[in-house]
């Protein structure tokens, strides 16, 4: 005897009629290529973000690579600017007269040896001499009217001015001639 089972029939699925298949093959490509264009540009949209912030992140560092060196090339311009001051010192003791040689001369060797490390740690002398006036470069503390020297020509140089790795550490105090 054969038995039925009523639950199989019902798992099957029906069959569709003819018109029904036809219309649905036919919509199925359209919505997949639709959605394939969609997802296409959505994946095209993602890579160039993803490339923009790569570029962007790349820039970032570059820049945190090139602020870093630029405070460790100039991190030590805050104490040679603090030394200035007993550089200046020493020039003045080197132009005072001494009675005592020997005195005077370990002066100069100091002076000198002081000025050879600020040297390779990057400081340069602002050179005054024979010069024309700069407000980039000088500070003119005296103005002198004059017809013996040219317009804005530096006469004196009260305090020296320095460079310290290519940049303006401190100006030089100068006297300037001007024209009557």
């Amino acid at each position: 005897m054969e038995t039925v089972n009523p639950t199989a029939e019902s798992q099957a699925p029906p069959e569709p009629e003819a018109s029904q298949t036809s219309e649905s093959a036919q919509e199925r490509p359209a919505h997949t290529n639709a959605e394939y264009e969609q997802l296409a540009k959505e994946k095209a949209e993602l890579q160039e973000l993803l490339q923009r912030r790569q570029a962007e992140f790349e820039n970032f560092r570059r820049r945190v690579e090139r602020e870093k060196a630029e405070v460790f090339e100039y991190a030590s311009m805050d104490a040679v600017k603090s030394m200035l001051p007993i550089l200046d010192d020493f020039e003045r003791a080197l132009k005072a007269e001494s009675s005592d040689k020997e005195y005077a001369r370990g002066t100069e060797l100091i002076y000198q040896r002081f000025s050879d490390v600020l040297k390779k740690l990057g400081l340069e002398p602002i050179s005054t001499r024979d010069s024309l006036f700069d407000p980039h470069l000088h500070h003119a503390v005296d103005m002198v009217e004059t017809d013996e020297h040219p317009d804005h020509t530096i006469l004196d140089e009260y305090q020296r001015g320095y460079y310290f790795k290519g940049r303006l550490l401190r100006p030089a105090m100068v006297k300037v001639a001007v024209k009557r």
